[in-house]
């Protein structure tokens, strides 16, 4: 007599409701950048970015991570981050263009960097000589800011910048976006960020201002946003060997 196998709690696939709502999200900008709404292509792809922060949020306040959800939102890390950005950056500047070959060719390397270090991070979870995620930064660009950073050449023709055209340029700054994803340079970790207690009102002050300027100017906003996460690298690196070289200071003190 075969037992029963037993029965699944709703909490325990609310996470995963949510990663496939991000998926139809990628799924639905690709349908946007086929028919010439870049708008609202970048609208869906901003709702991915969202959906992909809460249900790992979700999983871990309902108590319901399972190795099966964890494979599914890796699956769609790469596909709304690696596939789908590649695609609108494709469509929007370069398909039916002389240069269509050399932005296929960096979309093609953007979505590579884009898979190899999700399957980096996967490893990371099994593995403890690979990490990806430290205590107070990430290692590497994450699939989200990838996708953000990639997606700048297009905020910038939203914008009205399109009298200039820099083919060349804007592949080399794709292909460096990607691989900013597989390097091992210290990124900031806005969920380890700490503020004093007497500057929490300044802070969601900036924080009411942030959104403001997404819903009025939303380009300008993520263009500035971008290049602000750009001048952030050096420093991060520059705190991770400082941070490095007092701990080795203080594990061999000098006599």
């Amino acid at each position: 007599m075969t037992e029963t196998p037993p029965r699944l709690k709703l909490r325990h696939i609310v996470p995963s409701m949510v990663t496939v709502f991000a998926i139809c999200a990628g799924m639905t900008s690709i349908r946007m950048s086929l028919d010439g709404r870049i708008e609202m292509a970048l609208y869906f792809i901003l709702i991915a970015v969202f959906l992909d922060a809460a249900d790992g949020k979700l999983a871990r306040f309902l108590d319901s991570a399972s190795p099966f959800g964890a494979e599914l939102d890796t699956l769609a890390d790469f596909f709304n981050f690696g596939i789908v950005p590649g695609i609108l950056l494709y469509n929007t500047l370069y398909i039916g263009t002389a240069d269509s070959n050399l932005g296929f060719l960096a979309c093609l390397v953007l979505a590579v960097c884009c898979a190899l270090r999700l399957a980096r991070f996967n490893l990371s979870a099994k593995a403890t000589d690979v990490t990806l995620k430290k205590d107070d930064h990430f290692v590497g660009v994450p699939a989200p800011a990838l996708a953000c950073l990639a997606l700048m050449p297009v905020f910038f023709y939203l914008h009205g910048w399109t009298e200039t055209n820099f083919p060349l340029l804007r592949a080399a700054y794709i292909i460096g976006v990607g691989f900013l994803a597989i390097s091992t340079i210290p990124t900031i970790s806005i969920k380890h960020a700490s503020i004093k207690r007497s500057h929490l009102s300044f802070a969601l002050v900036g924080v009411v201002a942030l959104v403001v300027c997404l819903m009025v100017y939303p380009w300008p906003t993520l263009i500035v946003a971008n290049c602000l996460y750009l001048a952030s690298l050096p420093y991060s690196y520059l705190a991770q060997e400082k941070r490095k070289k007092r701990q080795e200071e203080n594990a061999h003190p000098s006599d």
